[in-house]
């Protein structure tokens, strides 16, 4: 089966095609361009290059988030337009967990982490064998201090994978740790590691129609976090009164 999958939830995009646990082909930019722009361009090259069609991908897949809300909702919209046509199966899955499949042959707890801002990352712990992954911990939101706390009772080698890697890295209380940073190739989301996931997501049956696919946030976004904010302070003035 043919997986097509997609990854925009950060500054770089991808688009890659994997048969059967192959990756026949993978686009990557880090530029920083605009993803409405970049990601449909790079599905059709990517489908080119390896002499693919639509017509012939059994599952399409999208790194449903955590991540940037306006990247995440631009890449599941993508994926939900390409498969509605003929209504074919999708795989949302986490962006933490396809990142973590970049360094899936260390041996070790993989620690895939990206810049939630607001003094915050996103974060995933997971245990790697060399061969497969197992996941420690459910995706959250938490403070880079805290994650290195919590790292402290790992005697294990810790591999920090993603766009929030460095930011921990140079942090004093990971440097107590027992960490490494990967080559900067190794850190960033692919979407390769998302159709790996999709791949293990359908496999247990948690394919779903497109009509069903949907972004995952950790966190409301800015906008409704504020109109939340400013509703409380409204409300609290009315109570004094």
């Amino acid at each position: 089966m043919k997986i097509l999958a997609l990854d925009s939830t950060a500054g770089p995009a991808s688009a890659a095609i994997l048969e059967d646990g192959k990756l026949l082909g993978e686009y990557f930019i880090n530029t920083r361009q605009t993803h409405s722009q970049t990601l449909l361009p790079m599905v059709e090259s990517v489908l080119q290059c390896t002499g693919s069609t639509l017509e012939e991908i059994g599952l399409f897949a999208v790194s449903a988030g955590p991540g940037s809300f306006t990247g995440v909702r631009i890449g599941v919209a993508c994926i939900k337009g390409l498969a509605f046509p003929k209504d074919t199966l999708c795989a949302g899955v986490s962006t933490l967990e396809a990142m973590a499949y970049n360094l899936v042959d260390r041996e070790g707890i993989l620690c895939a982490v990206m810049d939630a801002r607001c003094g915050q990352v996103y974060n995933a712990l997971f245990a790697a064998d060399g061969k497969k992954l197992t996941r420690i911990t459910e995706d959250r939101a938490l403070a880079a201090e805290e994650l290195a706390q919590e790292c402290k009772k790992y005697e294990q080698p810790i591999f920090l994978v993603g766009d929030g890697a460095e930011l921990c890295y140079n942090k004093d209380s990971f440097q107590q740790l027992n960490v490494e940073l990967p080559p900067q190739p190794l850190r960033y989301q692919r979407a390769w590691g998302v159709a790996l996931a999709a791949g293990k997501a359908y496999q247990e049956g948690k394919a779903v129609v497109p009509a069903q696919l949907a972004p995952v946030y950790l966190r409301l976004p800015q906008a409704e976090r504020e109109l939340k904010k400013r509703l409380e302070q409204k409300k609290e003035m009315e109570d004094k009164k």
